[in-house]
């Protein structure tokens, strides 16, 4: 192979889309949207799965969101320990507050009130969506020191990682692999990847191409392996037995 081939344009122009070419940071929409998706999934929760007045949590979340936005509106290029705090509270406050919704729905479900079990159900498939997103969220802020971080710093000063992507590792592979490699092409995941990530890890129960390196990233996985195995088990056993009567 001729190592000083030129690489082709539709390459040389797939590598300047990536959020690390010239620092343009990862875009606010998509994180945005997760988020509301989220709130929204709460806020059409059966009541009984509520542990404060409806709209209290979403109100609280909507307004950490405000300021998120307002310092980073279009592309996430700047980050002080103000909104690392705001953006790390407003993921945990979501993933709290759905653990907890969780624990009411299985109550819910063991008792005589999950008789007519048909929006119990269904709230079993939002607070699974939920918890795909707000994991999601997590390993996204939480890897390689933020989503800012992976684009704005140098590879040299990034904190390590808490996932190995396959692009991680993909160097060495055939060409046009190889291209879209780490390395190669200054390749960092965004939001996409670890919303994949989550949903891997909520279906199958185990990471699948992407592996967990740090402790914090196992037990974040562990906890979202847990929460959807005994969601998928509640809702099955519940499903069954609807069906035997």
């Amino acid at each position: 192979m001729d190592s000083g081939r030129k690489t082709p344009d539709h390459r040389v122009k797939a590598r300047e889309r990536l959020p690390r070419h010239e620092r343009r940071g990862e875009p606010r929409l998509p994180a945005v949207l997760a988020t509301l998706a989220a709130i929204l999934l709460y806020l059409a929760l059966p009541e009984q799965l509520l542990f404060a007045p409806r709209f209290i949590l979403p109100a609280l979340e909507a307004l950490l969101l405000i300021p998120l936005i307002a310092i980073n509106p279009r592309r996430m290029t700047r980050q002080n320990h103000f909104s690392r705090t705001v953006s790390l509270t407003l993921v945990a406050l979501i993933g709290i507050s759905n653990l907890v919704s969780l624990g009411l729905l299985v109550h819910a479900l063991v008792t005589e009130k999950a008789q007519q079990g048909g929006p119990l159900l269904l709230a079993a498939l939002q607070v699974w969506a939920t918890g795909i997103i707000v994991f999601g969220l997590a390993f996204w802020e939480l890897d390689r020191g933020g989503p800012v971080v992976r684009t704005q710093a140098e590879r040299s000063e990034l904190p390590l990682a808490d996932f190995r992507f396959s692009q991680d590792e993909n160097d060495d592979a055939i060409e046009e692999v190889a291209d879209g490699s780490s390395r190669a092409s200054d390749w960092v995941p965004t939001l996409m990847d670890y919303l994949y990530v989550s949903v891997t890890n909520s279906t199958a129960f185990s990471p699948t191409d992407t592996m967990p390196l740090s402790t914090r990233a196992k037990a974040l996985m562990a906890i979202e392996s847990i929460a959807a195995l005994i969601t998928s088990l509640l809702v099955i056993a519940h499903a069954v037995g609807v069906l035997d009567k």
